[in-house]
């Protein structure tokens, strides 16, 4: 078929006779070529007749007025990786031949009013637009229409792709009217006519809320979205923009082995947000589980990989999961093996790992260039990690009390440190079940590792002791875990004592074992402050598990449950409910660009079953399972705004006289300190935003689109939590504003805060193992493990670590986490197109980029200040992860829009 039509092409005369010559118009547009008759054989040039007068019966009618506008359309279409088209294959000569005749984009120019004769909506203008011009990665499309008088202010551009692939358009600009150029941003990928008939809508820059929608373009602002919510019925297909909900049932294989199946998060048995459905076919061996397939859907608008640089954060993330981990696996003969000293570990910074030689040399050298490294030409490579931050200021700093303290207020999981506030300490668990639940910290211990400068009930009083509390969430799971093989779990907690100075000094360490069998209940508290050799090493053994607990904790449930998949609801009921004119819908868009393609490739390949995270953090199998039981318990959107967490933690109390409106309980909190700022920032910018387009708070509760949105978020999205009573309702300016600041803190300074210092303080893993395999030498241990641990315990330790394999596995998938893409898009440095036509808006959006650059002064004036010891000293990693700006790479500062890697 496409022989014969390049044979007949090839017939005639070259390619360039063919060019658009003068054509058919309607209101003055190009329609469709007319050629002359010598240039084509007779039927193909009556064929091409007939089509131009077919098509000019539909077209609108020419205007005679003499007060018609000339405009003349632009469309720009980026170039992605392979071309102008997503895809390379058969279809492009016809493609080809599509852009030599003229007939790239069908346009229709639609009126932002109705007929006033017949109170219908107007006939659209339609014209065809040619490639014009290339430059670089973008090419242009022209067109030129004659507007008559009387049409209106132009609201829409609908566009039908005549080519037989998509393409990415970034907008479209209309010249030529009295009053300006009309602007429309695009940022969209529009689908063949051949895959879809339905025409993309895109509206012009200008926002509406609900009712002020103009008449015109009410019913396409209604199709749009009812185009976008789909019937939930069928298996999408790639080039799909259509956004549903499903639970978390496609993490396991359970078609490939039983062992590994996993259940579905989502109900009430585990309650848990909703994801983005696909309708992929269930399973074979398991109804409630959805099968994979080659291609991960997302809404077609979600992905990136096309079109961001090859240097992508995530792009980068796919070759570390495809062909870099499975080289890594390849090196390892024995995946149990531990490190068997210290220096084994410094060796992967010295001297790197060899991996063996790759079927496409030059493959991962060429995608990963800071990683992989070639060792000898045409032969193998080498993964050669750089020294973090915090190792190559200080060395041992790892080993020290004081830099374990400093980081639950400065490092990378500032979110789980709360103030004690009942005493004596008491799990909330059934001691039927679980033990007694009283813990051996006793206030005796304390006062003594106190030292005698106050009492604890003076010390509660003061609000100078504070806690690691994961004692209650980590030991439902200890038994299940401890059947897993090659790891081990406790329930913890770890109690920190406020000094004078403002650092915190580490007081006990509590690990418990619920009752197994027909062994009781098992638990030792060990403290800092020993007086010979065995105790010290036990303390260090301690704080192993705890920083595995910690790790643990934070990846499962302040990373990936508080940010990723806590804000999928919000962008699927976002782009299902509010318009793509709505206001508050071009307010979110930067916050949720490419989260839902991120979150894709984390089912994919590192929170589904036998992923990375199941096969290196202590839960193991039971990693998504827990973060369940952490969304049941503990998660609230009241309180995932900042200054709701620190208050909820104890962190802080209300004070109007103090700044934020806060008053801290820790003053030199480096991370609460900086956000707090941020917090402000975006709050200020939102509450300007806000009042614009909502001058009364009766249009907050009347807007149907708003209310549909944040009603589809509770209802479906966290549909599990739908009836809890603290759900904000929107019925303010006020309500709105902390709902929206909310979310985008979480989208971007709470997400850069938690992601970005991955590799600066777990690069180097000792600092944060993320799984701990032996128990305690002091639980039930035989006499050759306790005589192996007198006589040489660091090897005890270096046993307890994780082992090579999932060291350099997991070290190399942090430092691609922590890495800033070239093109990154940070908070408040890029304008939104919608917002520069808007006086008002574009004046609120650059005085927030200015209390941005200021937050960045502060902060390196704060890293200067010798007596802030939590964020500057000898040797310590100064605290710049709420730093708004970047350079790309592994920094450790810089504050995204979203959630993209």
């Amino acid at each position: 078929m496409i022989s014969s039509q390049i044979q007949k092409l090839n017939s005639t005369k070259p390619l360039s006779s063919l060019l658009p010559k003068p054509s058919i118009l309607s209101h003055g547009n190009p329609s469709l070529p007319i050629y002359k008759q010598q240039y084509l054989p007779k039927r193909q040039a009556n064929f091409r007749i007939r089509a131009a007068l077919g098509n000019a019966k539909v077209l609108s009618k020419p205007s005679t007025t003499e007060t018609a506008v000339k405009v003349k359309a632009t469309v720009t279409v980026k170039v992605t990786i392979g071309g102008i088209f997503s895809n390379i294959g058969l279809t492009v000569p016809l493609d080809e031949l599509t852009e030599v005749f003229g007939k790239s984009f069908l346009l229709e120019l639609v009126s932002s009013q109705l007929d006033p004769n017949t109170g219908l909506e107007k006939e659209t203008i339609k014209a065809y637009a040619h490639k014009a011009s290339q430059k670089d990665d973008e090419v242009k499309y022209e067109t030129k229409f004659t507007v008559p008088a009387g049409f209106g202010a132009v609201g829409a551009v609908l566009v039908e792709n005549q080519h037989h692939k998509e393409i990415f358009l970034k907008d479209i600009v209309l010249e030529g009217f009295p009053n300006g150029p009309v602007n429309v941003e695009c940022d969209s990928w529009a689908h063949s006519k051949y895959d879809d008939s339905k025409k993309r809508i895109f509206f012009a820059n200008k926002s509406y809320i609900t009712s002020e929608t103009p008449d015109g373009l009410k019913r396409l602002r209604e199709q749009e979205l009812e185009d976008i919510r789909g019937n939930g019925e069928g298996e999408r297909k790639s080039h799909e923009r259509i956004y549903d909900y499903d639970t978390y049932n496609d993490l396991g294989f359970p078609d490939i082995s039983s062992k590994l199946a996993r259940p579905v998060l989502g109900g009430k048995e585990r309650p848990y947000p909703r994801r983005c459905r696909t309708g992929r076919p269930r399973t074979r061996k398991d109804p409630s589980s959805e099968s994979k397939s080659l291609i991960n859907y997302v809404p077609r608008d979600e992905v990136f990989s096309e079109v961001k640089q090859i240097t992508f954060s995530a792009k980068t993330l796919k070759s570390v999961l495809n062909a870099l981990l499975p080289s890594i696996e390849s090196v390892f003969e024995d995946p149990k093996l531990g490190f068997p000293y210290f220096n084994a570990i410094d060796s992967l910074f010295d001297e790197g790992v060899t991996l063996p030689k790759p079927k496409n040399t030059g493959f991962l050298r060429t995608v990963l260039p800071r990683l992989v490294k070639t060792f000898r030409e045409g032969g193998d490579e080498l993964l050669l990690f750089d020294t973090p931050d915090m190792i190559d200021r200080d060395k041992f700093s790892w080993f020290k009390d004081e830099e374990f303290s400093r980081q639950t207020l400065a490092g990378l999981n500032p979110f789980s440190i709360q103030l004690v506030t009942e005493w004596p300490l008491t799990s909330k668990l059934d001691p039927e079940i679980y033990g007694p639940p009283e813990s051996m910290i006793t206030t005796e211990l304390l006062e003594k590792e106190i030292g005698g400068i106050m009492t604890v009930e003076e010390a509660m009083k003061q609000k100078r002791i504070f806690m690691l509390d994961y004692h209650d969430l980590y030991l439902p799971y200890v038994n299940k875990v401890r059947e897993l093989e090659g790891t081990t779990l406790y329930g913890s907690r770890t109690l920190f004592f406020l000094m004078e100075n403002g650092t915190l000094r580490p007081l006990a360490i509590e690990l418990t074992r619920p009752p197994s069998g027909d062994k009781p209940q098992w638990k030792q508290v060990f403290t800092p402050s020993c007086s010979d050799a065995t105790g010290c090493w036990l303390w260090r053994l301690a704080k192993a598990h705890v920083c595995a607990h910690d790790s643990g904790y934070h990846q499962l449930v302040i990373h990936w449950l508080r940010t990723h998949c806590c804000a999928e609801p919000y962008i699927i009921a976002a782009n299902r409910q509010l318009s793509a004119m709505h206001p508050i819908n071009r307010l979110l868009r930067p916050h949720f660009r490419y989260t839902m393609e991120i979150n894709g490739l984390a089912r994919e390949s590192l929170i589904n079953a036998a992923g990375i995270i199941e096969t290196t953090f202590s839960p193991g199998k039971y990693c998504m399972e827990l973060s369940s039981v952490a969304y049941d318990k503990l998660w609230r959107f009241d309180t995932e705004a900042l200054p709701a967490d620190l208050i909820r933690r104890g962190m802080a109390v209300e004070d109007p006289t103090a700044r934020h409106g806060l008053k801290l309980t820790i003053e030199d909190y480096p991370f609460a300190n900086d956000g707090l700022v941020l917090w402000d920032a975006i709050k200020e910018w939102v509450g300007d935003y806000v009042k614009h387009y909502y001058p009364e708070a009766s249009m907050v509760e009347s807007d149907k689109e708003l209310q549909a949105w944040w009603t589809e978020v509770r209802a479906k999205g966290h549909e599990d939590k739908k009836d809890e009573p603290w759900w904000p309702v929107l019925k303010t300016q006020e309500n709105l504003v902390h709902v929206l600041t909310t979310i985008i803190w979480v989208t971007s300074g709470h997400h850069a805060a938690v992601n970005f210092g991955q590799y600066m303080y777990g690069g180097y893993f000792p600092n944060r193992p993320t799984i701990a395999r032996t128990n305690m030498p002091t639980e039930s241990p035989s006499d050759e493990e306790w005589k192996l641990f007198l006589k040489k315990p660091e090897l005890s330790l270096l046993k307890c670590f994780p082992t090579q394999l999932q060291a350099t596995k997991v070290m190399a998938v942090l430092n691609v986490l922590s890495s800033h893409s070239p093109d990154e898009e940070y908070i408040g440095e890029k304008t939104e197109p919608s917002w520069e036509e808007n006086p008002v808006i574009k004046a609120a959006f650059e005085k927030f980029t200015g209390r941005l650059k200021e937050l960045e002064g502060i902060i390196d004036e704060r890293n200067t200040d010798l007596n802030l010891k939590n964020r500057t000293g000898a040797g310590v990693v100064p605290y710049e992860l709420l730093k708004p700006f970047s350079a790309h790479g592994v920094t450790g500062k810089g504050v995204p829009n979203s959630i993209s890697i």
